[in-house]
């Protein structure tokens, strides 16, 4: 990662309207399909978790401001990204994984399964933030929820996803995710428009 001069993006006026802000962060939700994940997980053994955090880092890596966060009082650019995953560790606590977003799906399944096996052993978090633009994701899957409000830290600026267990009507699985992000960061039109990529990308995906 490496320090921009905000006056230099698109972001001039956000960082100066949003950086001192109380309460930079803003919260959007989106009823998602998910019928095309569910039936390819069970088709071809994948996880559905891993292929939601597929579709996130790909819906995300056409839109170039998910690629600058706010970190401390300074905007930093980021040449890739990375999906963080909550993992439950072997003592039944959780653990945090990040894992590099690549365009193949399968390299990206073979780095799921490796490092979130690896951090389940170890309970030691894997933090690609040095290195990535890191989106964060929790899935509650032990109940259906609508929705969920982040904190704000004022430590943790990324972008934050959190989902519950999908749901059955009419043969198709719908999912409420709700994404947290701040508005330095981008616009709700950014996020708009990241969330229509993500239906774009689990419709077509195959």
């Amino acid at each position: 990662m490496r320090e921009v001069n905000p006056q230099s993006t698109s972001r001039a006026q956000a960082f100066e309207l949003w950086m001192k802000a109380p309460n930079p962060m803003v919260t959007f939700f989106k009823t998602v399909d998910v019928t095309r994940l569910v039936r390819m997980s069970r088709k071809k053994g994948y996880k559905f978790n891993m292929l939601l955090d597929w579709c996130i880092g790909k819906a995300a890596s056409t839109i170039k401001e998910f690629y600058l966060l706010p970190v401390g009082d300074k905007l930093m650019q980021y040449d890739n990204l990375a999906v963080n995953t909550i993992v439950k560790n072997n003592t039944g606590e959780v653990s945090s994984c990040d894992i590099l977003y690549t365009d193949d799906i399968d390299q990206f399944n073979r780095q799921y399964m490796e490092y979130t096996s690896m951090v389940a052993e170890s309970r030691n978090d894997r933090d690609l933030s040095g290195e990535c633009m890191v989106i964060g994701t929790s899935a509650i899957i032990d109940t259906e929820i609508d929705g969920a409000v982040g904190m704000n830290s004022g430590i943790f600026n990324n972008p934050f996803l959190i989902w519950g267990r999908y749901r059955k009507k009419c043969l198709r699985y719908k999912l409420p995710i709700s994404i947290q992000f701040h508005h330095t960061q981008m616009d709700g039109a950014h996020v708009g428009k990241f969330l229509a990529n993500l239906q774009e990308v689990i419709n077509n995906l195959h």
